[in-house]
């Protein structure tokens, strides 16, 4: 193809995916095929020679398409949402399109200008304070292992990276088992160890860390000999939305002098609602605070805004500059590159800048206001059903609750949930709840309305009927 012919293709692709999310509702969220279709259907053996166009595109459509789960349906249920809002399509065409390599300020300034704006745009949209500064990640689990490291490198003193871990004293990590799994693929990656990740008991209605559990955690481990070094703090935790504490929280590790990291991956974009910021009320004595514009505010993935109270100590950590990465005769510059792990960073600044000028900050309120309200709604209908239990109430557009039956319950609500999905009008997930299999349920598609809402609540009486 060359770049005439991708003039041509260009249309076709636009006009393909402006018909696509047109005709969303009409398919099944999840994808109906059979374990080891897709694979079979492709050639054990790559092409010798080039293929035209046409060809390729309609294996796209007939291979391919029917293969994947539409995670822009507006029905789309699960998980956590990875919206992607027409106008970061757009923008994303435009950073495909150039093509440019942004690791360092001088591979490309506006890149890296633009990242420095945006990310401010976006401390100032969801509260933190003056004295915050924002990279951008490619996911919140990246974030999360670099608050890891520089919790490593700090109680180490900036030793870990030179020397090593060998002979030091174990050192610990605390958080509760509500935390998503990225902290621990960051504790492995980081050299800790899976059992130097404490798990702190939670409690009350919001599955919050017991704080007094997690001072006695820190003495007994140094009593032990060894060397606590920080703390990881969520808010909208995957499963149920569990929400620490996290004023209570810095209060033990401003005490115990340990490092502070909060995880709001999906819940942190609800923060542009000032009405909502009690749920992380304290977030502004974090080190380190993530969030995922990339979920709920329709920014396409990836693109997770990390803010740091002192960059300084980050750079630290990951900071590696041979003479061919340095900018001579230019002061002042950012490198992005020393603030993530990966040296290589796409344009993400972008698609943000594009999202928040288009939708502007109340109308993306808008949207977040109104998938809260629904779920809501939807919760309170659930539970003056007959036969439903809300099992955790919701915390902002998340909840969950199961089918009650004589038979096992967790086989129940599994069977449920399964032909539920295999109906394919919406699409949930399962999760547990102090070890009882629940059915999770999150508002979140950026193209959802009140009657897709609607519509989960028949969907899920029906088929509980039919069970």
């Amino acid at each position: 193809m060359n770049w005439e012919d991708f003039r041509h293709w260009g249309r076709r692709a636009a006009d393909w995916a402006a018909d696509y999310h047109a005709g969303l509702r009409s398919q099944p969220v999840r994808a109906q095929v059979a374990p080891g279709a897709v694979l079979s259907a492709l050639p054990d053996t790559p092409p010798e020679g080039a293929e035209a166009m046409q060809a390729i595109f309609d294996d796209f459509e007939q291979t391919i398409m029917p293969g994947m789960t539409h995670w822009q349906h507006p029905r789309f249920f699960a998980y956590f949402p990875a919206n992607a809002a027409p106008v970061s399509v757009l923008a994303e065409y435009f950073v495909s399109a150039i093509a440019a390599q942004c690791m360092l300020w001088q591979t490309s300034p506006a890149a890296t200008e633009l990242e420095t704006r945006v990310c401010d745009w976006m401390r100032q949209a969801i509260g933190l304070p003056d004295g915050f500064t924002g990279v951008i990640q490619d996911s919140a689990s990246s974030a999360t292992l670099c608050a890891v490291l520089t919790m490593r490198e700090r109680a180490l003193d900036w030793q870990g990276n030179k020397a090593g871990l060998s002979g030091q004293p174990r050192l610990r990590v605390y958080c509760s088992a509500e935390v998503h799994t990225s902290v621990d693929r960051a504790i492995w990656i980081a050299g800790l160890g899976e059992e130097n990740l404490v798990r702190i008991p939670t409690h009350g209605p919001t599955r919050a860390m017991d704080t007094n559990a997690l001072r006695n955690a820190i003495v007994a481990d140094r009593a032990a000999g060894h060397l606590p070094a920080g703390i990881i703090a969520c808010t909208g935790g995957t499963s149920a939305g569990a929400s620490d504490d996290i004023a209570a929280v810095m209060d033990v590790a401003e005490a115990e002098g340990l490092s502070t990291h909060v995880d709001a991956a999906w819940a942190g974009s609800a923060m542009i609602c000032p009405e909502f910021r009690a749920l992380w009320a304290g977030v502004e004595r974090a080190d380190s605070v993530v969030m995922n514009p990339h979920k709920w505010l329709g920014a396409q993935f990836d693109c997770t805004t990390h803010f740091l109270r002192n960059p300084d100590d980050l750079v630290r950590t990951l900071a590696i500059q041979p003479e061919y990465l340095k900018t001579h005769g230019a002061d002042g510059i950012v490198n992005y590159s020393e603030w993530s792990v990966p040296l290589g960073r796409r344009f993400r600044a972008l698609k943000l800048w594009f999202l928040i000028r288009a939708h502007g900050l109340e109308g993306l309120r808008e949207l977040i206001r109104n998938h809260v309200t629904w779920a809501q709604d939807l919760a309170k209908r659930l539970e003056q059903t007959d036969g439903f239990e809300i099992v955790t109430q919701p915390m902002l557009s998340l909840f969950t609750f199961r089918h009650l039956a004589t038979a096992d319950l967790d086989a129940h609500n599994q069977d449920l949930l399964n032909r539920i999905n295999d109906d394919g009008r919406i699409y949930l997930t399962q999760t547990r709840i102090d070890g009882a299999l629940v059915i999770r349920f999150q508002a979140g598609a950026f193209t959802a309305t009140a009657e897709d809402v609607a519509m989960a609540y028949e969907v899920i009486t029906e088929l509980a009927g039919a069970g």
